[in-house]
């Protein structure tokens, strides 16, 4: 056979033809709700007694979950939960997207973040991102960062004209957007070739200072940036009010409430609404809750094109253009490699949501800033490989469709709106903020979040789930001082479980728990698992013993140095020998004794149990509290 005719020969065993339709699970009998139903009950139900057995409308609300501000995860969604038509990306109301992706790898911008005050680094730093695939730069000013006489310096090898450069500043932002103009001003370059963003958010910073937002002057730098190619003066920057502790519903609103007072008063100063909705960009959130973030972002543009239809302003220039940044208050200082899954998931969503820019944080930044390239290197590759290999931008919104992102980003949509409602009627964010509704809500969030991280129902990878004691971390340099602020405080979720590790490394040695791992490895295995990561996640020790007699356990006990016992075994173990090892321990010195499990699994000795033991270690139980309190015990200094 000639080489032609080879290439041109079809195997006989290859099917050919393309089949006209495709049932994946057409060998299957169809499964109705009802036998969905059926095995939802079957499975919550198991072990437990015929009088406590659940109906399905008690099973459906132990499955449904409800985040800090009261949204509602449902196990499962249906096709009437999403709306009849889907609507199109591009077009009003904007709900799935506002730019159209047309099918490029660089679907969205890179930007790269730089906050480092060594001028020099920085200057070298932009460079090395722009040379390795980001797209943008972002250069956050001020005296614990980029000094505003260092930014023409750190932009001086920048091709202006191939590069969005935009700032922000938590001290000044004025005198950070005059010196970014300022170089672009002089650079003698058209402007009609030139984007930058200057980053001014008057309310935003007011509420990090605790000041009075002064909006007077936005006319005029919008009035600046006139012929400059898809420019903006103002950003609205939500991420203010996440690292604070707002849950998706506030950030959303209060984006929405800050956007529109700008607007009123860009009208109020001259300016139309289709200009100043022409001049905004929204900074959110990203978080490693993918879909609250995707559903986060596409909710915004459908309220915000809402908003643009109220004030009268054209259709083509109401989709709202978002820079999605991740999770400050999410990253972790322990395992700080472990924040590198975190970017990821959250560059993910925010790609996913349709967001025009984002920005990763390199994974160090809980710690300090980079040394070297390594963490920044990571942070841009996350961004270009999702966009370049991964091809997730090639596609527009591909959540659309889903009957849990489009039920999930109405429900975001209507909660806001119900709290941007609640903001217009105390007259606007700036009111808001200075009458105390915003610190009041943050304040409920925070508290609501604080029990889920104590109890773990929000688990945090690595710290409070999973923690590794000992574990690698990174070089980097001091964070500057930053100057005070008067306005509202950020903190990150690990900082509770961060302060119990500092207290036990505090110590001239860490401190113990023992673990009396009772019977054979069948019966204290589980029971182990669970509970020597409780006793990691303040960086105890957890020397332990494997079976053995009473005056074994005992001697163990008295060898490894440890002040703090708990027992781990099966209910058949602690009925034969549970109160006896934990009363041996007691009087061998043991300042608390815990039990791994139920008090009733103690069988006829139940009762004494309570009295026995100090407490329980469990799945729901206050963690932080029970290793606070441990500490205090065996005098670990606050």
């Amino acid at each position: 056979m000639s080489k032609t005719e080879a290439e041109g020969a079809v195997a006989t065993d290859v099917a050919t033809d393309t089949p006209s339709h495709l049932s994946l699970a057409g060998d299957f009998p169809p499964a109705t709700e009802e036998q969905w139903e059926k095995e939802v009950e079957k499975v919550l139900n198991r072990g437990r007694p015929p009088e406590r057995q659940l109906n399905f409308e008690q099973c459906l609300k132990r499955l449904t979950k409800t985040t800090v501000d009261g949204i509602q995860i449902r196990p499962m969604y249906r096709r009437q939960d999403a709306p009849e038509h889907l609507g199109y990306p591009g077009v009003a109301p904007f709900t799935r997207s506002t730019t159209i992706k047309s099918g490029d790898m660089d679907a969205w911008d890179v930007r790269a973040l730089h906050e480092d005050p060594d001028a020099e680094f920085t200057r070298k730093a932009v460079l090395t991102d722009l040379e390795r695939g980001v797209t943008s730069i972002w250069l956050r000013v001020g005296q614990d960062a980029v000094k505003p006489e260092d930014v023409a310096g750190a932009l001086s090898e920048v091709l202006l004209d191939m590069a969005k450069v935009e700032v922000s500043s938590r001290d000044d932002q004025e005198a950070a957007a005059e010196a970014l103009l300022s170089v672009y001003e002089k650079s003698g370059k058209p402007t009609d070739h030139l984007q930058l963003n200057l980053g001014l958010d008057p309310i935003g910073f007011a509420a990090l200072q605790g000041t009075t937002p002064d909006l007077s002057k936005l006319s005029g730098w919008v009035t600046r940036l006139k012929g400059y190619s898809s420019s903006r003066a103002i950003m609205v920057d939500g991420t203010i009010y996440h690292n604070a502790g707002a849950g998706d519903v506030a950030e959303l609103a209060w984006e929405l409430a800050t956007g529109v007072e700008y607007v009123r008063a860009l009208i109020d100063q001259g300016i139309s609404a289709d200009e100043a909705f022409d001049t905004i960009n929204f900074r959110v959130t990203a978080t490693h809750d993918q879909f609250l973030t995707i559903a986060r972002l596409r909710a915004l543009r459908t309220c915000w094109d809402r908003i643009g239809e109220i004030f009268g302003v054209s259709e083509a220039k109401r989709g709202a253009r978002q820079v999605a940044v991740t999770s400050w208050r999410e990253l972790t200082r322990e395992d700080p490699y472990v924040n590198i899954l975190r970017g990821t998931i959250s560059t993910f969503a925010a790609a996913i949501g349709g967001a025009e820019a984002i920005t990763t944080l390199p994974f160090c930044s809980a710690l300090g800033l980079p040394t070297n390239d390594f963490a920044r290197r990571i942070a841009r590759n996350t961004g270009i490989i999702l966009s370049e290999e991964v091809n997730i931008g090639r596609v527009n919104d591909a959540a659309g469709g889903s009957f849990y992102v489009e039920s999930l980003t109405k429900s975001l949509a209507d909660a806001a709106w119900a709290e941007f409602q609640t903001v217009e009627s105390l007259g606007g964010m700036a009111a808001a903020l200075a009458g105390g509704h915003v610190v009041d809500t943050l304040k409920t969030c925070n508290d609501e979040r604080a029990k889920r991280l104590a109890t773990r129902k929000q688990p945090i990878t690595a710290v409070s789930e999973f923690p590794l004691i000992g574990s690698r971390s990174v070089e980097v340099k001091p964070l500057p001082e930053a100057p005070a602020r008067g306005g509202l405080e950020w903190h990150r979720d690990s900082e509770v479980f961060e302060a119990l590790v500092d207290r036990s490394r505090s110590a001239a040695e860490l401190p113990k728990v023992f673990l009396a791992c009772l019977g054979t490895r069948r019966d204290f295995g589980a029971r182990e698992g669970f509970s020597a990561p409780v006793w990691h996640v303040a960086s105890m020790e957890t020397p332990e013993c494997e079976g053995g007699t009473t005056e074994e356990v005992v001697a163990a006990f008295k060898e490894s140095g440890a002040q703090v016992a708990d027992l781990c075994s099966s209910a058949k173990v602690y009925a034969t020998q549970g109160l006896e090892v934990a009363k041996a321990l007691k009087e061998a010195g043991a300042k608390a004794v815990f039990l791994s499990g139920a008090y009733k699994e103690m069988g006829d000795g139940a009762a004494e149990a309570e009295e026995v033991f100090t407490d329980r270690v469990y799945m729901g139980m206050d963690v932080v509290s029970v290793l606070s309190s441990v500490l205090d015990l065996i005098g670990v200094a606050k």
